[in-house]
């Protein structure tokens, strides 16, 4: 409620530990910036830091936005701010508990503030207000957890405090997608089918990577789950598994799935012994080893397109034209031009899966795939 260039809220007064206050209200987050500035961090003089807030992440924020502009967007967690002297509390006359008590929050207002002069600043919640400021909606009402600081140090203390804690793990959150069905923001939206089939390959009984996967409620896999996110989104977005896609990004599950476990099968058989070691001691099941791969599989399937079904058999006979070029457990890898490198050596970087990619699909496109050519090529003119 707006009063006399100060807007009145209701809200809850929290005292924690010796004496610290905390204020829990909602708010219109369209107005916050009216009233709670972003304080970036920068070093003026190129020495002492002032500030404390990281810039805009721009796309980050076109994300958050987006997912605002939705049917039913809902975002529980609450914005921080640090409050200076001018805002009070004015206690109800309502019941209150040993620990907190109903009143109302009095912000001042004025139109003319610059950023420094304004009453409150953000510590946690940048790109959700800037998403909430941009979004082409009304309004968006939003839930802030408030102190007050004597300080920007305090201010400083309080957003590395907040922002130190250990987040969710990335492979938890891919874990936990396929079980979602609400809009998400666009970076998790595209993980949220591949993590579906990811999960399917690590718990499918006929799946060659059953429990190989390790995620958040399988410690004990031996392949990195991120490693096989990649392999699925690479074919997905123009490989093997893009044939099978539908104009939602999605498309026919159990056929890629087929796919996917058949090509992974006969990689198991042709390379058993480095299929079962760990990644220290293969670089197979590494990282590297499982893009790269991926990228093999995409070739094959292009080479058999003719083929109504692709087997067990023809990936394996042309991985087993593979072999000898491969140095999964030992030796090493010979990538031409004078560049070699020991089996271990090979990395998770992009720049070393690549290389080994690149390498291998070199190898299968003159070795494996061109020489069947020219041997067919010569018995069908031989007739």
């Amino acid at each position: 409620m707006m009063k006399h260039n100060e807007l009145v809220l209701p809200a809850v007064e929290v005292t924690q530990g010796e004496g610290r206050i905390l204020y829990s209200f909602a708010v219109d987050g369209k107005m916050l910036p009216q009233f709670a500035a972003i304080s970036r961090i920068s070093r003026p003089d190129g020495t002492d830091v002032d500030g404390y807030q990281r810039p805009e992440v721009l796309s980050h924020i076109s994300g958050i936005r987006k997912y605002i502009e939705s049917e039913a967007p809902l975002i529980p967690n609450a914005v921080v701010l640090a409050f200076d002297q001018r805002v009070s509390f004015t206690p109800s006359n309502s019941k209150n508990s040993s620990f907190s008590r109903l009143g109302h929050l009095r912000i001042p207002l004025q139109s003319s503030w610059t950023e420094q002069e304004k009453p409150a600043w953000v510590v946690d919640g940048q790109q959700r207000i800037a998403a909430i400021r941009e979004a082409r909606i009304g309004s968006f009402p939003i839930c802030v957890t408030a102190f007050k600081a004597e300080s920007v140090q305090e201010q400083r203390e309080q957003f590395i405090l907040v922002n130190s804690a250990k987040p969710l793990s990335k492979g938890l959150i891919y874990e936990l997608l396929p079980t979602t069905q609400m809009l998400l923001p666009d970076m998790l939206e595209k993980r949220r089918f591949p993590s579906m089939l990811l999960n399917r390959l690590n718990y499918d009984p006929d799946s060659p990577l059953r429990l190989k996967i390790k995620t958040a409620t399988n410690q004990e896999g031996v392949v990195q789950d991120n490693s096989v996110l990649k392999m699925i989104e690479h074919s997905l977005s123009d490989g093997a598994l893009y044939q099978y896609r539908g104009p939602n990004g999605e498309g026919d599950v159990e056929a890629m799935l087929l796919l996917l476990k058949t090509y992974w099968s006969a990689v198991a058989l042709v390379f058993r012994d480095a299929w079962e070691l760990p990644p220290n001691r293969s670089r197979l099941v590494h990282g590297a080893g499982i893009v790269s791969m991926g990228f093999v599989m995409d070739a094959i399937v292009d080479r058999h397109h003719d083929e109504q079904f692709i087997t067990l058999d023809h990936y394996r006979a042309d991985l087993k034209g593979m072999e000898r070029f491969c140095r999964w457990t030992n030796g090493f890898w010979d990538f031409g031009g004078n560049v070699t490198r020991k089996w271990n050596e090979i990395q998770n970087t992009t720049k070393d899966i690549r290389l080994l990619a690149n390498y291998l699909l070199l190898q299968y496109r003159t070795s494996v795939w061109s020489r069947s050519e020219s041997n067919a090529t010569g018995v069908t003119g031989s007739r």
